[in-house]
């Protein structure tokens, strides 16, 4: 796992108190030229993947939750599952 998508992920959660949501496409945003050729990725669209597969990570040990359109994804739902654009938050209460 990178270290650099995961700090970045845990700004987002920590600055976006429960119930505010983040796009992870804002994490992928938010890095440099040098973070993205760190990564060994020409743009951010190139991290979406990892940084997804980080959030169910994260959502599997009850860190966050992930929703889309509005609605909390429940634990049956796969990242496979997934097509569109998602939103995550930290669990209430999981600082």
């Amino acid at each position: 796992m990178s270290s650099t998508l995961q700090s970045r992920l845990e700004h987002f959660l920590t600055h976006r108190a429960h119930p505010k949501t983040f796009c992870p496409s804002e994490v992928a945003r938010a890095l440099s030229s040098q973070d993205l050729t760190a990564e060994g990725a020409k743009e951010w669209r190139e991290l979406m993947p990892r940084i997804r597969q980080i959030l169910w990570e994260m959502r599997d040990r009850g860190e966050v939750e992930i929703l889309q359109r509005g609605e909390v994804l429940g634990d049956h739902v796969g990242i496979d599952d997934v097509k569109g654009p998602i939103r995550a938050r930290r669990i209430s209460g999981h600082e």
